[in-house]
């Protein structure tokens, strides 16, 4: 018998091992991702000052427990309703699959709870007719456009000295929201949230496809998950391919930046 004929076992070993090994690193991905975490990108401005286009984020799916809408791509009707489900707080900033085309991701805040009355009066947020305190808080400019066709009413591409508002919920959250001007989204009629579902709005007040629009209450069971970190944010419309691009566009100071 051959050296080489020695060295088959070893080899067919080795392969078998690599591919053992391959195969339970994409299991744990896969789970990670089903169970746990799955990744976001923010396409749009609809929740700036908060979240920028360009950011990468890690969304929380343990936070509201499971529905059939937290597989990451086919959703099959195994069941109806969450499981282990636990209610968002109002604040929170969520992932959450389009009550009208549930294969699309979108990502707001949670504005009002089921039962909750929501209205804007004069650019001014009213939970249960108590107006939300509203704090002029500075200036805000971007360093990427927002043409991805979810304004209202504005059309920008880039971002130059606009207002930036403090609100302050009475569930403690206390975040920046930005104003652009007038639009259809400053007054409103009385929202009525139903029993099971939940109101969403953008921070990006007059440049956010939310509730107060097209999306309309959200069914608890399309909860995805919770937003919970930046671990990536490239400016400047930077696509993440181009690697070369990354040292002068790369947002170091959002890495690993809590999402409020």
């Amino acid at each position: 018998m051959s050296v080489s004929d020695h060295n088959k076992p070893a080899e067919k070993n080795a392969l078998w091992e690599t591919i053992v090994v391959l195969f339970q690193a994409f299991l744990l991905a896969a789970v990670i991702r089903t169970i746990l975490l799955q990744p976001f990108t923010i396409p749009s401005g609809s929740m700036m000052p908060t979240l920028l286009v360009g950011d990468y984020l890690l969304v929380n799916k343990f936070a509201y427990g499971y529905s059939r809408y937290s597989l990451p791509a086919y959703n099959p009707d195994w069941f109806e309703g969450r499981l282990l489900g636990s209610e968002p707080t109002r604040g929170d900033v969520v992932v959450f699959r389009l009550p009208s085309n549930p294969s699309i991701d979108y990502i707001k805040r949670v504005i009002g709870l089921p039962g909750d009355k929501v209205q804007m009066r004069d650019s001014v947020l009213y939970i249960n007719d108590k107006a939300v305190p509203r704090v002029e808080e500075g200036k805000f400019s971007s360093d990427s456009s927002d043409t991805a066709g979810v304004g209202v009413q504005h059309s920008m591409e880039f971002y130059k000295d606009v207002p930036i508002y403090r609100e302050t919920l009475d569930s403690g959250a206390t975040y920046q929201t930005l104003d652009l001007g007038f639009s259809d989204g400053d007054d409103t009629p009385v929202f009525n949230v139903p029993e099971g579902h939940y109101f969403m709005m953008g921070d990006n007040r007059d440049n956010s496809s939310d509730s107060r629009f097209t999306v309309g209450y959200v069914p608890s069971e399309n909860l995805v998950g919770r937003a919970s970190f930046i671990i990536f944010s490239l400016g400047n419309d930077t696509p993440f391919f181009q690697v070369w691009k990354w040292p002068t566009n790369l947002r170091y100071d959002r890495f690993f930046k809590g999402i409020k």
